[in-house]
């Protein structure tokens, strides 16, 4: 059995990761971990008011005790005392990008087991340090990017691989949202916030997992607003050594799209919920070959508990751990790739 905490009380990790991992029979959740006064306003924290800093920490507490109330578990009163606990195996982070390399590599070396939110860093160099950690100490270290596991992926691969649609000449992706509230960390830089890192890391890994390991990043474009300090929407084009190209866009102030389209010899396929299909949602995908119109139901399935079960199996199986190991490193070199690329623009 592997013992889990949840470092921060975010509404992902009640909303969506303590459901999933309450039906996955080897992992036991223990507890949730809120700030420290330091750990949340750092060192010179005396500096901010009594006020705000109280008013904070309640706000937290709160949060932590809405957590042990639904789901169980104890309530640790700092990030620190919780991932340097022996009655833990594993640390889940739901923390902004800019805080996953801190608090992973502390954990990495007080020898936990790491669940990080995607992008599992922000930069390369961050990702190498912690990947030569991870392996280093044979730990997991495993990016939760769940709708990788969702059916309807093999489901789209079979439809592509019969020729229904003929040869595939071209996929285009996008997946974007309308503008969140303007305090959310998706906007603050100093978070790790941006566009490519919420919304465009999913078009990404689907577009590489689609061309293969020779995809490539052959052009990038990251867009600005006056409003913030990150970048709001984006696109790219990937091209894999067949010539097979894969075309991306994506936002976090845009109309909502989350679509795949596959441009075929003899047809097209597009499906609309390809990164973000919920339990119990039944996916479909639209089939047009001339004149003829098919509708394809896919199966629904539970993403969130698959990519738990998939870190377990990083905790227990050494071949697992090394594929995800090298999935992620390619992850990570796509992005790193994509911002060189756009930065020259």
């Amino acid at each position: 059995m592997i013992k889990i905490g949840v470092l921060c009380p975010s509404e992902i990790a009640f909303r969506r990761f303590l459901p999933a991992v309450m039906k996955v029979d080897d992992i036991q959740y223990c507890g949730v971990a809120m700030a420290s006064e330091e750990e949340w306003f750092g060192k010179n924290c005396e500096s901010v008011s009594e006020e705000l800093r109280k008013k904070t920490l309640s706000s937290e507490y709160e949060k932590a005790k809405k957590f042990q109330e639904t789901y169980g578990g104890k309530i640790w009163k700092s990030y620190t005392e919780m991932v340097k606990s022996s009655e833990l195996d594993a640390i889940y982070i739901p923390l902004p990008p800019a805080l996953h390399y801190k608090w992973a590599k502390f954990g990495l070396e007080q020898g936990k087991h790491i669940l990080v939110e995607k992008p599992s860093t922000i930069s390369l160099d961050e990702f190498i340090e912690l990947y030569t950690l991870a392996e280093e100490k044979k730990l997991a270290l495993y990016e939760n990017y769940m709708f990788v596991f969702h059916e309807q992926l093999k489901e789209i691969n079979h439809i592509i691989d019969s020729k229904e649609i003929g040869e595939v000449r071209l996929y285009r992706m996008a997946f974007g949202f309308p503008q969140r509230d303007k305090d959310d960390f998706r906007y603050n830089k100093a978070l790790g916030g941006g566009a490519l890192f919420d919304c465009g890391g999913y078009a990404i890994k689907y577009a590489s997992m689609l061309l293969g390991d020779s995809a490539a990043i052959v052009y990038s474009q990251m867009n600005y607003t006056d409003e913030f300090d990150v970048d709001i929407y984006g696109s790219a084009a990937l091209i894999n050594d067949k010539g097979v190209t894969a075309q991306i866009a994506y936002g976090m102030d845009n109309s909502y799209k989350c679509e795949l389209e596959v441009w075929g010899s003899k047809g097209t396929l597009l499906t609309k919920r390809v990164f973000t299909a919920p339990v119990d949602f039944v996916p479909e995908c639209r089939i047009e070959t001339g004149k003829d119109v098919v509708i394809h139901k896919f199966s629904e399935d539970d993403t969130f508990k698959k990519s738990i079960q998939r870190f377990y199996d990083c905790i227990t199986d050494d071949k697992v751990r090394q594929d995800t190991y090298k999935e992620l490193k390619r992850q990570e070199i796509l992005l790193n790739e994509f911002k060189k690329l756009a930065d020259k623009r």
